[in-house]
């Protein structure tokens, strides 16, 4: 199963959900297999500091571009973490999905760049892969209006399902991060752990 975390649109924390998810994974002691298409190099970066610190599960160090040429798909759960930066490599990674995870922030931007995301999944394939939306660092105050103005404007996109666990915008994603570890790893007990775990298993239906 390959899944594509991705967006048009930069700073919607797609690198660090690509981090969790894979990690999550390795705790189900899936057979696993991570590419890493971004210029960045973020989550190149990130696991190579998880297993410097030999935190356990390890991760596989990410493929890179030019492994892509020669995929061939054996039956792990594959993550990839793309980017605008490289279109050709995006559209491959499209090509190849069997699901496509957009976070998306609680903003009209966010949407925009959703609505042109979707524009070139329909160009780049005839039959599209699922799509998920996740809201991802939403506001933690109830009273703030955009998140949920956000999820309904993503309930009228077409091609699309939005799942209804939010991820937060809170301080353990970033610490976690920098860490090399899984927010639910840092702080089992935290609210981002709960939420996360909550997201995980509704994109792996488990």
């Amino acid at each position: 199963m390959i899944t594509v975390v991705g967006n048009m649109k930069g700073g919607t924390g797609k690198s660090t959900l690509a981090f969790n998810l894979a990690i999550w994974l390795a705790h189900q002691h899936k057979a696993l297999r991570l590419f890493d298409l971004d210029p960045q190099q973020t989550l190149t970066d990130v696991v190579e500091v998880r297993n410097e610190e030999q935190y356990q599960p390890q991760l596989p160090k990410p493929h890179l571009l030019q492994d892509l040429a020669d995929f061939t798909h054996t039956g792990e759960h594959i993550i990839m973490d793309v980017s605008m930066s490289d279109q050709a490599s995006l559209k491959l990674a499209i090509a190849l999905a069997n699901r496509i995870v957009i976070p998306v922030a609680p903003s009209q931007a966010d949407i925009w760049s959703t609505q042109r995301f979707i524009k070139l999944i329909k160009e780049t394939r005839t039959d599209l892969p699922k799509m998920i939306a996740v809201i991802n660092r939403a506001d933690t105050h109830p009273f703030v209006a955009e998140t949920k103005e956000t999820e309904e404007a993503l309930d009228y996109l077409p091609h699309i399902e939005r799942l209804p666990t939010r991820l937060h915008n809170r301080t353990n994603y970033r610490r976690s991060f920098s860490e090399g570890l899984a927010v639910f790893e840092m702080d089992p007990n935290g609210k981002a752990s709960h939420e996360f775990i909550k997201v995980a298993k509704q994109i792996f239906k488990e």
